[in-house]
């Protein structure tokens, strides 16, 4: 028995699209992250979900069609977010996967937040005046860590 990707665990792009509608009505009445996000474009939830996708091991399409990791680089340099947006940030996604009825389990939610503590803290960093990250990188791709689901 193979242990499945954490994107086929969750429910494929379905699933984190879902996650990404509840996440950002929340961010949007949220009155930290609010004025971050007032002028998101159409595709932004969308890109966020493909984003998601690519790193949880399913799909390449961000890298594919949306220029990888240097692009999301790209979208998070020179934003000065704070540590609160952060924080806000990774616990309003957390807090958004019962809703969206992502899986309840303690490895994949283990998971899923172990990758969103990293990534924002990639974000926060990337994004302060005079960072310099590494210009080419790939997408990472996140799995099950130390405790991969239990499969009778």
């Amino acid at each position: 028995m193979t242990t499945p990707t954490l994107y086929d665990w969750a429910g494929g792009h379905d699933a984190l699209r879902r996650l990404i509608e509840v996440f950002y009505d929340r961010v949007l009445e949220d009155p930290v992250l609010a004025p971050v996000f007032a002028h998101m474009s159409e595709n932004h939830r969308e890109h966020v979900a493909i984003w998601l996708g690519e790193v949880f091991r399913g799909h390449s399409r961000y890298t594919d069609e949306l220029g990888g990791y240097p692009a999301m680089l790209g979208h998070h340099l020179n934003l000065g977010l704070t540590e609160e947006q952060r924080s806000r940030w990774a616990a309003l996604i957390a807090a958004s996967a019962d809703p969206a009825g992502l899986p309840d389990d303690p490895e994949f939610r283990s998971a899923f937040v172990a990758y969103i503590e990293w990534g924002t803290r990639i974000a926060l960093a990337n994004s302060q005046p005079g960072a310099t990250p590494p210009p080419e990188a790939p997408v990472p791709h996140w799995g099950w860590g130390e405790a991969p689901p239990y499969q009778p």
